[in-house]
């Protein structure tokens, strides 16, 4: 009876609400995060819901809310804002670990299908645990900055696997060209979406949002969310990705910011249900099946391992500092929303691929939601320690680095070298692509050939052989052609940040060579593993990425001895700087250091302080004050009356009046200055520090 059925209904949604509202409460009391609650409570309830059916409805709904939030936080100007660098920490991470995911899967015997949707399970963080674990460590704005650019940069690609994956679940064959027309509908489906939307949307949420009436808000602003998710679904798409593209819409009237308050509470109701949902399809039977408890630790280790190490060395790459680089990596080791969409996505389809991939999802996101705030409350002493065990040239190089990207992103009137920059990155592109069209070309006719030539494949094994050669000589001038256009993009950035004197000696030879060599590893990243992902369903996964790891490998021997270099570059530079420290004294003029940093390019923006008397700094040593490790400016050098000291170590003690040389970023000085003046030795919460005035 319809009674009866609305009866159950209703019951089984006050049970969910009731059950996530106490897990609520008291994983808030526990300082866990709330979705953890959220999934526990699914896993207390499941055996007592009549209509799971229904209740998985109601967490559809929950998705297309979820990802309307999502998208009314990204903006298509604030993408054009972040620019590349963080664009290329989302590369380095998201691509380590789909290699990651996938490889792990193919370990454990799974499918190429199952292996590819564990791969998008694991490589997008979590935005609603990141957020509850920033809020959790009071991180500055600064820190926030780098990490919800990362996690927008995520959001990007989650759609994009999101709609992809949601095609190829419908089946279990790959093929080159069923994924360049799928990647070719999706683009023209979204062009049509953002043409048609931008001509309307953000005219009707204006008007609306003009008439001042809350009711009204919400319900156009649910109404464009479950709009286009519906044209999605008619589409063959996730109604996940039109509501991403619902919100990201509504963000360009520029009333997102009233739309998300509004619908804030429907949105935190629907989104509880969808992660107790989530929970309620945990099964531990499942995780028997087929390895899946071991899956689950495995890749829960992949999880924490890869995406620090992952994000770490991205952030880094983009010019953010040992400290927050290490922060960030140690604040996404996580999966949530995301990974429980696309996990979803197999059994959805009905897909043999489904198996223990929900549960395995359940189960390493709520594994790594515990561990992520554990991780973050523990990445300072952690960041201090990495800087510690680093050798002391690549200290040299880690301090350094952050002020040569600070030069490199600055705005330069020389369109000259601009323009050849731009000119080598298309050939960049055009080289890559071309060698990942040999390759995939070459693949596919190498497991055709049999057919075309009518014979077994133990006798087309000479046609075969031939084939190959054949490939590999189309692929090497292009492949050496990579190469070269590589070296010299790295070599006029480097020039750009640090050019070439016009004559006499070139004192920023050493920091360019440094730089030179990280732009070349950062080049080779940033190219190879995309090319790898794109070829990984054409040949054996360490085919390409063995000559990209090959090639790093060389660079990074090539980097040690560019970073020795500059270290003892770094050294004799010092000596100058202790000597113009001593004679400039308390004065104040600073003269004479506008004069040293003309003579010492590349070794970053030197600064003289002094420590305040009074200050938490004076009296402690170098080591246990951990200026480097915190705040990533170094001290080169320290004068102390007729003392001078032109390479302090941690055991080096600061004395009141102590004039110390700081070199680094802007923002690494200005919270050194911090420390060395504050009478505690926390750091301000902008987390970006004062504007320093050199001198005393």
């Amino acid at each position: 009876m319809a009674s009866d059925s609305a009866y159950f209904f209703l019951r089984d949604l006050a049970l969910i609400l009731g059950t996530a509202a106490l897990a609520t409460v008291l994983f808030q009391r526990l300082r866990l995060p709330v979705i953890v609650g959220y999934l526990a409570a699914g896993m207390l309830v499941r055996p007592l819901i009549h209509s799971p059916e229904t209740i998985r409805i109601l967490a559809e709904l929950g998705v297309v809310l979820l990802l309307f939030s999502i998208g009314l936080e990204f903006r298509l100007r604030r993408l054009v804002t972040l620019g590349p660098r963080v664009a290329l920490a989302m590369v380095v991470e998201v691509g380590l670990m789909l290699l990651l995911g996938y490889g792990a899967a193919r370990a454990f015997g799974w499918t190429p299908l199952a292996s590819l949707l564990t791969a998008g399970i694991v490589a997008i963080s979590s935005t609603m645990i990141a957020g509850g674990t920033l809020a959790d460590i009071h991180a500055d704005r600064r820190f926030r900055d780098i990490v919800f650019g990362v996690l927008v940069m995520e959001d990007l690609v989650a759609v994009a696997l999101i709609a992809v994956l949601t095609t190829v679940a419908a089946g279990n064959a790959l093929s080159g060209a069923e994924l360049a027309t799928m990647l070719g509908r999706l683009g023209m489906f979204l062009l049509l979406l953002v043409v048609a939307g931008m001509l309307v949307v953000p005219r009707a949420i204006n008007a609306v949002v003009s008439l001042r009436r809350a009711e009204t808000t919400l319900v156009a602003g649910l109404g464009v969310a479950l709009g286009f998710a519906v044209l999605s679904y008619v589409a063959g798409y996730s109604v996940a990705l039109g509501g991403f593209m619902a919100g990201a819409l509504v963000a360009e009237s520029g009333r997102h910011r009233i739309v998300a308050e509004t619908i804030r509470p429907v949105r935190d109701l629907f989104a509880a249900v969808f992660f107790v949902a989530a929970g309620m399809l945990f099964d531990p039977a499942a995780l028997a099946e087929g390895g899946g408890w071991a899956a689950a630790v495995v890749l829960t280790g992949v999880v924490l391992a890869g995406k620090t190490l992952g994000v770490t060395a991205g952030v880094f790459l983009a010019g953010y500092g040992t400290r927050d680089a290490i922060r960030s990596g140690m604040s996404l080791a996580q999966i949530g929303e995301f990974s429980f969409v696309i996990a979803g996505l197999a059994a959805a389809r009905g897909s043999r691929a489904a198996g223990p991939l929900f549960a395995v999802a359940v189960a390493v996101a709520t594994a790594t939601a515990f561990i992520t705030p554990l991780l973050a409350r523990r990445a300072d002493r952690f960041a201090a320690w990495v800087d510690r065990k680093l050798p002391h040239p690549v200290q040299t190089v880690a301090t350094l680095y952050a002020s040569w990207v600070e030069l490199l992103v600055s705005p330069k009137p020389r369109p000259g070298p601009e323009a050849r920059r731009k000119r080598l990155l298309r050939f960049l592109v055009l080289d890559a692509a071309c060698v990942t069209a040999v390759i995939i070309a070459t693949s596919v006719a190498y497991r055709r050939l049999p057919l075309w030539i009518g014979t077994e494949t133990g006798g087309s094994r000479p046609a075969r052989m031939a084939l190959l050669a054949a490939g590999a000589l189309v692929a090497l001038p292009f492949a050496i052609g990579l190469v070269r256009t590589m070296h010299r993009l790295a070599t006029s950035l480097a020039e750009s940040a640090l050019p070439r004197p016009a004559k006499g000696v070139d004192q920023g030879l050493a920091p360019r060579q440094s730089l030179t060599a990280i732009l070349k590893i950062s080049l080779v990243i940033a190219v190879g593993v995309p090319l790898t992902l794109l070829t990984l369903p054409f040949v054996p996964p360490f085919g390409v990425l063995g000559v990209v790891a090959a090639y790093l490998l060389v660079l990074a021997v090539a980097f040690w001895r560019t970073a020795r270099n500059l270290d003892q570059h770094s050294r004799a530079g010092a000596e100058l700087v202790v000597h113009v420290l001593s004679k400039q004294g308390h004065s104040g003029d600073t003269g004479m250091f506008e004069v040293v940093r003309g003579m010492l390019p590349g070794l970053g923006a030197i600064v003289p302080l002094e420590v305040q008397p009074g200050s938490a700094a004076a009296g402690r040593t170098l080591g246990e004050l951990n200026l480097r490790g915190r705040t990533g400016a170094t001290v080169v050098a320290l004068s102390r009356g007729n003392q001078r000291d032109p390479a302090p170590t941690s055991r080096t003690r600061l004395e009141p009046g102590d004039l110390v040389a700081i070199t680094g970023s802007e923002s690494a000085i200005g919270l050194a200055a911090v420390l060395l003046r504050a009478r505690d030795t926390s750091l301000p919460p902008s987390g970006t520090g004062a504007s320093v005035l050199p001198g005393a």
